[in-house]
């Protein structure tokens, strides 16, 4: 084992995991996580709720009450995940308050759902927050058209957020203008933009999926040199625009009155392609100010071989842009490219969210008490 989470974690990257469940928490691995393995916060998704909740124990007693009590299975739902990220939330309160609230958090979703509904997705994330009662919770909106408003309302309470589904650089610059605008409100009434916190998950490895499949589909050489280059090179430029915006006037405002910066996080960093390293997304998105959430998959092959030397974002914006630029020139759009990320991202979450309340529903049906 070398100690490349280690030296990650020196860099200014701090290392997250992206997955929960019961079994995680109550067998003492998240603990280990974070003790051995450097991991200083948790991000969870509608799909890693369905997979931990449908194959996963721990749930069975939690699930007869909630039966016996005759809950929906939408209540059924929400109870069980906030019982899972309130816990893990309490374990990782120690690097809460050791970071000064700046790690030691977890991120809950609203309803992927209410993707295209703002004011369903501001009332969803105030409830969550009232739900799950931690100050080291992330209320997950995704970054659609309808959520940017949603972003700068929560943030304009005082909620901290995970602005999660980032695919574009026109979005992620949205984004962070959302974000200073929530900020802008909460001063305006006085809040304390210290106890706020947000981050903007940028996907990586799902880019490099589609466009490379359209890559493949042309079939030239130069195609096959453009491949496994578009998902480095949009989140590189994303973080070209998180230090142009955390360098403006109007952020240097709200720094004075003690505000955080909004730190990218690199998100969807299981490589995908197993022609690539598996380490591809960790190794070479190294920067100072950054969140990198792995599956365990992708923090066990970092811990074992990943090869961190250093920033490997900074100095590189002039390739990045002619990656890009090379993808263009072969016909391929970048609008459409990250719509159809968006659009399936949404829909992707949506499904596993549906099967979440249809897997529920049937534990409920079973473990149900009988009549009379």
């Amino acid at each position: 084992m070398t100690d490349a989470l280690k030296r990650l974690s020196d860099e200014g990257v701090a290392i997250w995991l992206d997955d929960l469940s019961r079994k995680r928490i109550t067998s003492g691995n998240l603990a280990e996580l974070i003790d051995q393995q450097h991991v200083v916060g948790v991000t969870t998704n509608p799909s890693i709720f369905q997979k931990a909740i449908s194959h996963g124990d721990g749930y069975e007693q939690q699930l007869a009450d909630l039966a016996v009590r005759k809950v929906t299975v939408e209540e059924a739902v929400r109870m069980i995940t906030t019982a899972d990220v309130r816990d893990a939330a309490d374990i990782l309160r120690p690097v809460f308050d050791a970071t000064g609230g700046q790690d030691g958090r977890v991120s809950i979703e609203v309803d992927p759902r209410l993707a295209h509904n703002t004011p369903a997705t501001i009332a969803e994330a105030k409830q969550l927050a009232w739900l799950v009662d931690r100050p080291n919770t992330l209320i997950k909106i995704p970054a659609t058209k309808a959520g940017l408003p949603a972003i700068t309302e929560v943030i304009g309470r005082g909620i901290s957020v995970n602005v999660t589904l980032i695919f574009s650089l026109e979005r992620y610059r949205e984004v962070m203008n959302a974000y200073l605008a929530g900020l802008e409100k909460a001063k305006a009434v006085g809040l304390d933009l210290s106890k706020i916190q947000s981050v903007a998950s940028f996907f990586v490895s799902r880019v490099d999926t589609e466009i490379d499949k359209r890559l493949d589909a042309l079939g030239t050489p130069e195609a096959k040199e453009a491949r496994g280059k578009a998902a480095l090179a949009n989140a590189r430029l994303a973080y070209e625009a998180y230090e142009e915006v955390f360098s403006s006037d109007r952020w240097a405002a709200l720094d004075k009155a003690q505000a955080n910066k909004q730190r990218p996080l690199w998100a969807s960093t299981g490589v995908k392609d197993p022609a690539y390293k598996d380490t591809l997304y960790v190794d070479d998105l190294v920067a100072p100010g950054t969140v990198n959430t792995m599956p365990e998959a992708t923090l066990e092959a970092t811990a074992d071989h990943g090869e961190i030397i250093g920033d490997t974002v900074r100095g590189t914006y002039e390739q990045a842009r002619a990656d890009l630029d090379a993808v263009a020139k072969l016909g391929i759009s970048y609008d459409d490219v990250v719509q159809v990320l968006e659009d399936e991202g949404v829909e992707k979450f949506a499904v596993s969210w549906n099967d979440l309340l249809n897997s529920t529903e049937a534990e409920l049906k079973r473990l149900a008490p009988s009549e009379g």
